[in-house]
């Protein structure tokens, strides 16, 4: 990708920058060579996105810095992480280095999530969602701003991951959605909340610890703490939600959790064991694999001699 742009339009156009990143991005195996090739040239440019059909002028210097984003990820460096950003449902969110990158699966577990929240909108509710595990604050952020009715409250144990979600959370939410620092198997978690959520919602670390992951994006990039669950299986983390969920949901709140698609037998053993819900089911993600834990909080659970 020699050559000098400039603004007055000599040297090669846009078109052809894009065409050899591709072909530079395909050769190193990235799966969508094309699309971060044109998102990358967006991000050389300043510009939010670009049309190849139109291409904007190539200013001083192009050349240079798109080479060296597109070597970034050559290198398979997530295109999150070299942009600065990623949209999820209908946000834009800030990505950074160290605090897992929501992926595109994930904006089904929200839909159930949001889904669930309107229903209690819609009966005159002011629904009280809990996101554990919250990460960039993708799915608070979502149903705060799909559903204005909602009070949010985001929870994650990284220091760098609240940190960011507070961020995205000031950008794009509203001003009372919360995020606390926490770890989802601490029983005091939230404990102010216990009986009264109507979703609990998480997309938790479920990864067990001999299942390294393959692509270089997320072995290399995503933090551990995100990644692994902990545990044999890798369901030491969602058992925690699970048990959390038991505890904060008001009687039929629902419980929404993701996992991975080896995991659903043994998540919807985890929910039984609690004796805390009912429909204990798993959900399909929109390839068919079983990716979602769903739940409902039933009414009354006998622990001992006492109702809880």
């Amino acid at each position: 990708m020699s050559g000098t742009a400039t603004a007055h339009g000599t040297g090669p156009g846009l078109r052809a920058y894009v065409e050899g990143a591709t072909a530079v991005l395909a050769e190193a195996g990235v799966p969508s060579a094309r699309h971060d090739a044109i998102a990358l040239a967006a991000c050389a440019l300043g510009l939010p996105r670009v049309e190849l059909v139109l291409p904007p002028p190539l200013p001083e210097g192009f050349a240079r810095r798109y080479a060296e984003l597109v070597e970034r990820r050559r290198a398979r460096e997530p295109l999150q992480h070299i942009v600065g950003h990623t949209v999820f449902r209908y946000v834009t969110l800030r990505v950074e280095p160290g605090v897992f990158v929501p992926r595109p699966e994930t904006e089904t577990v929200a839909q159930l999530a949001i889904d669930e929240a309107a229903a209690v909108a819609a009966r005159g509710g002011r629904p009280l969602v809990v996101d554990l595990c919250t990460g960039t604050g993708a799915i608070a952020v979502s149903v705060d701003t799909e559903v204005p009715a909602s009070r949010v409250v985001a929870v994650d144990l990284s220091d760098e991951a609240v940190g960011l979600a507070r961020a995205n959370a000031t950008a794009v939410a509203g001003p009372d959605l919360r995020v606390v620092q926490g770890d989802v198997r601490d029983p005091a978690l939230l404990a102010e909340l216990d009986g009264t959520v109507d979703v609990v919602v998480s997309n938790p670390p479920y990864i067990p610890p001999h299942a390294v992951p393959l692509d270089p994006e997320v072995r290399d990039h995503d933090p551990d703490l995100a990644l692994y669950g902990g545990g044999a299986d890798g369901l030491d983390v969602p058992r925690g939600v699970v048990a959390a969920a038991a505890r904060l949901l008001a009687p039929g709140g629902l419980l929404v959790m993701e996992h991975a698609e080896v995991q659903d037998v043994a998540a919807r053993a985890a929910a039984d064991a609690t004796g805390a819900f009912t429909d204990v089911r798993t959900v399909p993600d929109l390839t068919g694999r079983p990716r979602t834990l769903v739940a409902r909080r039933v009414a009354h659970v006998i622990v001992g001699d006492s109702p809880a």
